[in-house]
């Protein structure tokens, strides 16, 4: 069995119904264990330090802020390496217009980066990644209940076609004012989080 490194990302830490089908999909457990799942807000340090190939391109700082800017759900699960081969198909490609249709990304996604989740793609992966944040936060150890999305609506689809809108720059400032609407729906955070929610999920579009 290896370990891999599990992340929701913000767009899945905060919007509920999608937080709910992530969480239905792990907690099966078919064929991996979860071991640990905890709420964190990563340093920026972190992130710069485990997204490190990607330093250079035009979005690194985005994601930066993308996913150091709220309290996040991270967790480890073991898995054999075929299994974590499996959970990968299902989670879909990381771009959202090539996610295999019924594929986690796919169905979740709103698009850019903004794609549900993280997971190592391998048991090196894993095993540098684990090692890395568990210097920061409990691996080992359970410490969310997770509720499901107690009746939230999920607008991936609406938010899709409003943030082609927003990065074509057609209506531009309508389709932030409606993503901004749609996405209110979908979370629960209090004003200050939330502004921050919306600002780096537009952020993947400017």
């Amino acid at each position: 069995m290896a370990d891999a490194l599990v992340i929701f990302k913000p767009d899945s830490s905060h919007r509920l119904a999608t937080r709910a089908a992530v969480w239905d999909w792990l907690s099966s457990e078919r064929d991996w264990k979860i071991e640990g799942l905890g709420w964190f807000q990563p340093p920026r340090s972190l992130i710069e330090v485990h997204y490190d190939f990607l330093e250079g391109r035009p979005f690194f700082a985005w994601l930066v802020r993308f996913m150091s800017s709220l309290p996040l759900l991270v967790g480890r699960i073991s898995a054999s390496a075929a299994t974590l081969e499996e959970l990968r198909f299902e989670l879909g490609e990381t771009r959202i217009a090539e996610s295999r249709p019924g594929s986690l990304r796919e169905r979740y996604g709103i698009g850019g980066g903004v794609n549900v989740l993280h997971l190592s793609d391998s048991p090196e992966s894993g095993a540098k990644e684990t090692a890395l944040w568990s210097d920061h936060v409990d691996l080992d150890r359970i410490e969310v209940e997770m509720a499901g999305g107690g009746g939230a609506p999920d607008h991936t689809w609406h938010l899709r076609s409003l943030a082609a809108q927003y990065a074509a720059g057609v209506h531009k400032d309508a389709a932030a004012r409606a993503m901004g609407a749609l996405l209110r729906e979908e979370s629960d955070l209090d004003a200050a989080g939330f502004d921050a929610l919306v600002g780096v999920i537009l952020g993947a579009f400017d």
